[in-house]
């Protein structure tokens, strides 16, 4: 690299005005002559403060780190070259420095780096976990808040909205009645206007039989007995053959033709032009106006009797804002005597997740306490369930195949996929590409979400042993990124699979096709674009929800605990509810939890062998097949009977009827006999 070379430069000499012409144009002429003076003293200062200036540095005061070349010291200015070959190298270090995060990491990434170790170990090794979670409500704005008494965008519109609606339809209201008179009176104008329309209607047609025709044959008005002029057209300008003088036919002039779609959508967009922002402004200032007066002091109090849609929004705003009063109450009465833990182990080699979990409610009067086992099993493409928590509502549902506790073999019952699905898409592929896809999707996030903690003074920090901890914030734009993220490489991993597997796959397979369209969709977005999706979603709409991860790690990075705070909330609800799991992957623990025997009873090496729930559900569907074709078969009976009575009825019929007439028949004429010989003798 070859040193600078540093020049005398001359200074720039000021631009000289031209001869005098014309007063317009002198006048122009000064003020370009003006503006380039400017310029030029600016620019003159510039380069001024940049040049060198050998008059005031002399040879001895030249910096190392520059060359002289007014000096012929051979050793001088090889000193000076290695001084400058060495600031170009610092400077070089110090640029990558501020970049080069693999070889100069900063705290965030040295953070992330910590984090992604310990959660590729945690997810490829057998690990226990001890989970408790709890609840707390809080009021959506802090009374010492600038906030405090201000509402939010969304909720400000809904009031305005239904302060706009309900004002508007008392005014209309209160006018019609006002003019009550005038509409009655114009009622009664147009009755007797459409009742000596009738009269005049009728006489009319009274007259129109004695019509006479004059010699050509045409009426007084023009028109001969088929009703057409002199000129082919009838009394509404059409010929004989449906068409006017200009050649458009009845159906050109048709109502539907006029009703266009800009027709149709002005009057749809006319609604909407009362939400502009001038008139949403003057609603809001009615409104806080009326508010500052006395006149209500809740719109969704004011409006919340009425029965029209406004109304119904303004009950519905009204029923899901708590107060503070209510958030207390929930706070001291529920959610302080509410409590969510469980116990799982899992096992990454085997693909199998075991847990129990646990809802407990416990107060000085009420003790509630539900268990639900719960295994899955990606393998065997099987999951197993303690059904006692259903069972009860199964028995309201369908108390015939509803067992009792004590006619089941095992207090568990296990389902299986079916073949038809599992030969399409194993569960432990899709299993695999979850996991890979967690890992690299978390790896992708920008180094400024990790971040490192201080944890001198974090009592679960010592309550687990950790060495460090690491933050991770996930809000709506990285929760949808990280969504976004793991759908692409879930997509990918399986698309890999397929392609691996093309005697399995060939083309136009139905998992290929589905797979090959979701790349295709994948191509059309960002991952960052579902994050701001997600942002947009919270942004007008009535929640907000973040979550914040701590990460206790040791200083091998093993992962020691977790600890997740998930706030959940909004302007319209008046509340946030925050949610602290606390999770702890030690044995220790998990071996002295009150919830880990009931695991071992239920998933361990001595636990009974779970119900066949496929064989049940079958042993159900043949059991109402049966009962099926036994209903069939009796309307069968029935309908066979029915038709044996009505043949037998009919035959019957004709038997008595033929068989009588025909006997009557015969006796009435031995009996006629009999008379006439008696009276000839």
């Amino acid at each position: 690299m070859s040193p600078p070379i540093f020049r005398k430069n001359d200074q720039p000499t000021l631009p000289q005005s031209s001869a005098h012409q014309s007063s317009s144009t002198s006048k122009r002429q000064s003020i370009m002559i003006a503006g380039c003076a400017i310029l030029s003293v600016g620019a003159t200062t510039m380069v001024t403060g940049c040049q060198s200036n050998p008059t005031v540095l002399s040879s001895a005061t030249v910096s190392g780190k520059m060359i002289d070349f007014e000096t012929a010291d051979t050793a001088q200015s090889q000193a000076q070259g290695r001084a400058f070959n060495a600031s170009l190298h610092a400077k070089s270090e110090r640029y990558a420095q501020l970049f080069d995060q693999e070889k100069y990491p900063s705290t965030e990434n040295q953070a992330k780096s910590h984090l992604l170790t310990a959660i590729r170990q945690h997810l490829t090794t057998e690990h226990v976990s001890v989970s408790q979670a709890n609840y707390q409500a809080a009021p959506f704005i802090s009374p010492d808040s600038i906030d405090a008494g201000a509402s939010s965008l969304f909720k400000t519109i809904l009031e305005t909205y239904v302060y706009k609606k309900e004002t508007s339809g008392d005014y209309d209201s209160d006018y019609d009645s006002d003019n009550g008179d005038f509409y009655e009176a114009e009622s009664d104008y147009d009755s007797y206007v459409d009742a000596a329309d009738e009269v005049v209607v009728e006489e009319y047609a009274e007259e129109s039989d004695d019509i006479a025709y004059d010699e050509n044959g045409y009426d007084w008005y023009g028109y001969n007995e088929d009703g057409y002029n002199e000129y082919g057209y009838d009394d509404e300008g059409y010929d004989q053959d449906g068409y006017d003088e200009n050649g458009y036919s009845r159906s050109d002039y048709a109502t539907e033709a006029y009703e266009t779609d800009d027709y149709e959508s002005d009057s749809a967009f006319s609604k909407l032009s009362e939400l502009n922002p001038k008139s949403m402004t003057e609603q809001y200032e009615a409104m806080q106006a009326a508010k500052q007066r006395g006149e209500t002091t809740n719109v969704e109090d004011e409006f919340s009797g009425s029965s029209s849609a406004a109304g119904v929004i303004g009950k519905l705003l009204n029923m899901m804002n708590r107060t503070p009063e209510q958030i207390a109450a929930s706070n001291e009465y529920q959610y302080k005597n509410l409590m969510f833990s469980s116990v799982s182990q899992y096992n990454p080699k085997q693909r199998q997740i075991q847990s129990v979990y646990s809802y407990d409610y416990v107060t000085p009067t009420i003790s509630a306490s539900v268990q639900i086992p719960l295994a899955l099993d990606f393998d065997n493409s099987r999951i197993t369930v303690d059904p006692s928590v259903i069972m009860p509502i199964m028995a309201i549902a369908n108390p015939d195949h509803t067992p009792l506790p004590n006619e089941m073999a095992s207090h568990t019952v296990s389902f299986g996929l079916p073949e038809s699905i599992t030969e399409q898409l194993p569960p432990a592929v899709l299993y695999d590409a979850a996991i890979s896809a967690i890992q690299d999707s978390m790896a992708e996030l920008a180094p400024e979400h990790f971040s490192a903690v201080d944890i001198r003074n974090d009592r679960f920090a010592k309550e687990v042993g950790a060495s460090r901890a690491v933050k991770v914030y996930f809000g709506s734009q990285q929760s949808g990124e990280m969504i976004g993220k793991t759908l692409k490489y879930m997509s990918k991993s399986l698309q890999d699979y397929v392609d691996a597997n093309p005697e399995k796959y060939p083309d136009g397979a139905m998992l290929k096709t589905a797979i090959d369209k979701l790349q295709l969709y994948n191509k059309g977005y960002q991952s960052a674009d579902v994050g701001s999706l997600l942002q947009l979603i919270e942004a007008i709409g009535p929640i907000s929800f973040n979550q914040i991860n701590y990460y206790y790690l040791d200083n091998s990075d093993r992962l020691l605990a977790k600890q997740q705070r998930m706030n959940i909330g909004g302007d319209l609800m008046g509340s946030t509810t925050t949610v602290l799991n606390q999770v702890r992957y030690d044995k220790t623990i998990f071996k002295n939890h009150v919830l880990t025997p009931l695991l071992a009873e239920s998933f361990g090496e001595n636990a009974k062998l779970a119900i066949d729930g496929n064989a049940w559900m079958a042993e159900q569907r043949q059991a109402e097949d049966r009962l099926d074709t036994a209903r069939y078969a009796r309307y069968d009976y029935d309908s066979d009977y029915t038709d044996a009575s009505d043949d037998y009825a009919s035959d019957a019929s004709e038997y008595d009827s033929s068989d009588y007439d025909d006997y009557d028949t015969d006796y009435s004429e031995d009996y006629n006999d009999a008379e006439d010989d008696t009276d000839n003798r």
